[in-house]
């Protein structure tokens, strides 16, 4: 983790994206839509990275494809350095793609089985060659190789060669390859062994340190998270539900769905597991295509009230009890926003 500038590197305000649910084969018509996000707002600073968790289908590899501009908006905007990424064409959008890269989940099928590492690697010389003129591409390639911890002389081997983390480590050299602002990082040791994770982990650490990068890091373990974030964001069905530093979200969580998360989180010293209070969730999560009224949590939350249902709770700093504050807790360490009109501290949850 490093210290963060006070000027956004990325600007994200009511970020949507909606899948259109079709019916027929022919004359295919729209029927529904799946809310993948609804509504997502962040910040992103120089040299901080970003965790956002939350369960499987909430919406956080959509929001990672949106932000690469693999998949387009349907509505919100997003600042790259003051500059709106959803607008650019062509030329201009080739250059944002050379600020902002993606690590994938999968390092099995990220990487093309017919390519060795070296033009894997170099594949970003090619589509970008101002960045290296083809004389120098072998060198580089070696050099980035060699920052990620594989043996530069490597770049004639093919991908089945490789174990599960040096393929995803050759993924972060493909990353790196442009010299990024930013890089999303979309759940990429959750198909890695844990002793592995950890050293991905501590490379994805030093590559900040050393080059000054801004991270998204998408994840469902809150351990991996905590690790390596500055702020943490929760997300549950399309939405953030709370946001805040990594002490403020693990220590003084006040979501419902935050406190449930984190008791969920295994303990490994076994004299503290009686101290933590278990928070089992009842039912299913809602389908994102017909999401609950007011607040998307409220099927599943103990809290639930006939308020829940009617008013969808927005992402505020609150008291206990609900009341809304302005600056009032400015000066409070553990005040952050939350989407819940029943936000309360859980101080005991062991993290």
């Amino acid at each position: 983790m490093t210290e963060a500038s006070a000027e956004p590197i990325l600007q994200v305000r009511d970020l949507v994206k909606h899948f259109p649910v079709t019916q027929g084969v022919v004359f295919k018509r729209t029927i529904g839509h799946v809310r993948a996000v609804d509504g997502v707002s962040f910040d992103l600073h120089k040299g901080e990275t970003l965790g956002v968790v939350g369960e499987s289908g909430c919406g956080k590899s959509t929001l990672a494809q949106v932000l690469m501009r693999l998949e387009q908006p349907t509505s919100g905007t997003a600042l790259f350095e003051g500059e709106d990424m959803f607008a650019k064409k062509g030329a201009d959008l080739r250059r944002l793609r050379r600020d902002m890269q993606i690590v994938l989940q999968d390092p099995y099928t990220s990487l093309n089985p017919r390519k060795t590492v070296g033009d894997i690697v170099g594949e970003p010389f090619e589509i970008h060659p101002e960045v290296a003129p083809k004389g120098e591409r072998q060198r580089k390639v070696q050099e980035l190789l060699d920052i990620v911890g594989l043996n530069p002389e490597h770049v004639h081997r093919y991908p089945h060669q490789f174990s599960g983390g040096q393929r995803q480590r050759i993924g972060i050299a493909r990353a790196l390859a442009l010299k990024p602002k930013v890089i999303v990082c979309d759940e990429p040791v959750s198909a890695l062994d844990v002793s592995i994770q950890a050293q991905v982990m501590n490379l994805l650490g030093e590559l900040q340190s050393e080059f000054g990068l801004s991270y998204i890091f998408i994840a469902h373990d809150l351990g991996v998270v905590r690790h390596l974030s500055d702020r943490v964001g929760v997300m549950y069905l399309g939405k953030m539900v709370e946001t805040g530093t990594e002490d403020q979200i693990y220590e003084h969580p006040q979501h419902p769905y935050t406190q449930a998360l984190l008791s969920s989180v295994p303990v490994p010293d076994p004299t503290l597991r009686d101290r933590r209070e278990m928070i089992r969730l009842s039912g299913d999560v809602p389908s994102p295509a017909n999401p609950p009224s007011g607040c998307r949590f409220r099927t599943r939350c103990w809290k639930a009230t006939d308020l829940c249902a009617e008013q969808q709770p927005a992402l505020e700093i609150r008291r206990e009890g609900g009341q809304v504050v302005g600056d009032e807790l400015s000066t409070d360490g553990n005040a952050h926003p939350s989407a819940c009109h029943f936000a309360e501290e859980r101080p005991h949850v062991v993290a």
